[in-house]
């Protein structure tokens, strides 16, 4: 596979809102579609945006087994992506969104694979953050999970709460979540359904992106799994979620 003629195929389909295009279907194995991926992120620096980190995703075991693929995902997260608690989103310029409730980690010093290890992790985190990741379901992912990675997992953009600094004494993995839609209780989980921590979905990235000569680099935020299931939003919604002890975190849409 010629990773760069892929690359310019997908990019130029996403120019023109042709995500996860037919005539890519059954084209690509999982790390080529990485390789197209990061490709892609090059070609979106090159236009002007920069990154700003990376999510992680599938991080449940059932939605893995749902999904048939044996481990994790992940994908890059933009500087124009990134919102702030209370933003307003027009519904009408997303496809099919949907949330997803994390923390976000901010990084203070870089995380190299290929042997990070959870006390390398904890050491790392400068800041935890509530937030909310909005996805967009742009093909039948399930249908060819390497075309979804090409095309950044869903990703669309992050909206973050305020920052506590990390206090490793703090396990993550006890964190709690209340998920409200409209001021209804839609959820609730903490984040030991993040593959037991929230923390070893960082090892797990950190060790994954060696694979691509990539390094997890200070500063970088890491979108580090969601909590619950992804809930579709309609317009109309507001949607409020507490983290226990982090605060809370709001997004509407219109």
């Amino acid at each position: 596979m010629d990773i760069e003629y892929a690359a310019d195929a997908i990019w130029a389909g996403i120019q023109r809102k042709n995500h996860m295009p037919q005539e890519w279907f059954g084209k690509l194995t999982l790390p080529e579609a990485y390789a197209v991926q990061l490709a892609v992120l090059r070609r979106t620096v090159a236009e002007g945006d920069a990154q700003a980190g990376w999510k992680i995703g599938l991080t449940s075991a059932a939605m893995r087994a749902q999904q048939g693929v044996p481990e994790p995902c992940f994908g890059f997260l933009l500087r124009s992506g990134h919102l702030r608690s209370g933003a307003r989103l027009a519904f009408d310029e997303l496809i099919a969104p949907g949330i997803e409730n994390e923390l976000c980690l901010t990084l203070g010093e870089p995380l190299r694979g290929p042997r990070v290890d959870a006390d390398q992790v904890r050491r790392a985190i400068a800041f935890v953050e509530p937030a909310l990741e909005i996805a967009e379901v742009r093909g039948n992912f399930s249908a060819d999970i390497a075309l979804s990675m090409a095309d950044n997992a869903q990703q669309k953009a992050f909206v973050t709460g305020a920052a506590s600094p990390h206090d490793s004494r703090i396990p993550l993995a006890g964190a709690e979540v209340v998920v409200d839609f409209n001021g209804e209780r839609r959820a609730t989980a903490t984040g030991a359904e993040v593959m037991g921590s929230p923390i070893e979905a960082v090892v797990w990235l950190a060790n994954k992106l060696a694979d691509y000569g990539v390094t997890l680099e200070a500063g970088m935020r890491v979108m580090s799994g969601s909590f619950t299931r992804q809930f579709a939003v309609a317009r109309g919604d507001t949607v409020v979620s507490t983290f226990q002890p982090f605060g809370p975190v709001e997004a509407s849409f219109y």
